[in-house]
């Protein structure tokens, strides 16, 4: 990405992809925090262990996957506001390259990593 700012339309397309392989994503793992067979007779222990852990790691992927799809429709609501861009901390513009890798970021990268 060059350092044109990307425009509404570019961001509203890009936001439209990462929609579409956010939900592909989730399609894909509907089945995969089923629940876990506790048969001690058919399954050792570390086996029943293993795939509760497997469970849970499933789990909290589809969360930030659902969390993903809240942050794109936050996004695509304030597209088209003024302050669309600038930080929500310093109130600096966001850099371009990082606004087209996440366009649902909130911060510019010296107040997100001032943040962690």
């Amino acid at each position: 990405m060059s350092e044109t700012p990307p425009t509404p339309e570019r961001l509203a397309a890009r936001l439209d992809e990462l929609e579409a392989e956010t939900r592909r994503y989730l399609d894909d793992s509907a089945n995969a925090d089923d629940a876990v067979e506790l048969d001690q007779t058919r399954q050792g222990r570390l086996s029943r262990m293993d795939a509760m852990q497997a469970q849970a790691m499933s789990r909290a992927a589809r969360n930030r996957a659902q969390q993903t799809l809240q942050r794109i429709a936050a996004t695509r609501r304030r597209l088209d506001s003024p302050d669309f861009g600038l930080c929500i901390d310093c109130d600096e513009p966001i850099g371009n390259a990082r606004l087209w890798h996440d366009p649902t970021t909130l911060r510019c990268l010296e107040c997100a990593a001032a943040r962690e």
